[in-house]
């Protein structure tokens, strides 16, 4: 597998260069990513979909995460980001089919590591079922889907627990039920400016 390249930037936004994935890791540097929300609307109450990350993952393993979400190479525009769409989840949707909420910069240094994201915020109304979903196993393991509303008071810390339901792959590629309460210890750390910014976002969508 070739080596991934990404655009650098400074604190600014301004570009400063390209560097390696790990290097930019390693040095804190600011670099670019996609982000897309699902959200459905589910007998007139919207919902917020989530992924589990699989077992596999070098970092936050086994947590929800968003939908879908991925490094923009050097070479790739914020457009090309919709492939990682149809690679974890396996579903066709055309860019123009999203809602953008603009550049969200963030960093977290939870892993072992200093992330400093310019995060490209998309939304998607979804119209697929959870059956539509053809998982990539080594980066998602299953999907769910909370009430929006029971989202917004989890990360407000209103509420220490949120329902998910939806369904996880096994390694067999089985699809058992999800339906559980989960806590903040079970969510990726992204900061919490970051995740209001998002349910804001989706709020000024959905007025």
């Amino acid at each position: 597998m070739s080596e991934e390249i990404l655009t650098t930037f400074d604190e600014h936004g301004n570009i400063t260069g390209t560097a390696p994935r790990d290097e930019v890791h390693r040095l804190g540097l600011w670099h670019e990513t996609f982000h897309c929300w699902f959200v459905g609307k589910e007998s007139r109450e919207l919902t917020i979909y989530l992924q589990l990350r699989s077992g596999q993952k070098k970092d936050y393993a086994g947590l929800l995460d968003i939908t879908a979400a991925g490094h923009l190479m050097a070479d790739e525009s914020v457009e090309d980001g919709i492939r990682e769409v149809q690679e974890e989840l396996g579903l066709k949707i055309a860019f123009d089919e999203l809602k953008p909420l603009g550049i969200i910069p963030y960093q977290m240094d939870t892993a072992g590591f200093l992330d400093r994201e310019r995060a490209n915020v998309f939304v998607y109304e979804n119209r697929y079922p959870l059956s539509g979903f053809t998982l990539q196993q080594e980066e998602v393991a299953g999907i769910v889907q909370a009430s929006f509303a029971g989202f917004r008071s989890f990360i407000s810390g209103a509420s220490n627990t949120l329902k998910v339901q939806g369904f996880r792959v096994t390694e067999g590629g089985e699809r058992t039920v999800i339906d559980e309460m989960v806590n903040l210890s079970q969510l990726v750390p992204h900061e919490p400016a970051y995740y209001m910014r998002v349910i804001e976002g989706i709020e000024s969508l959905y007025k």
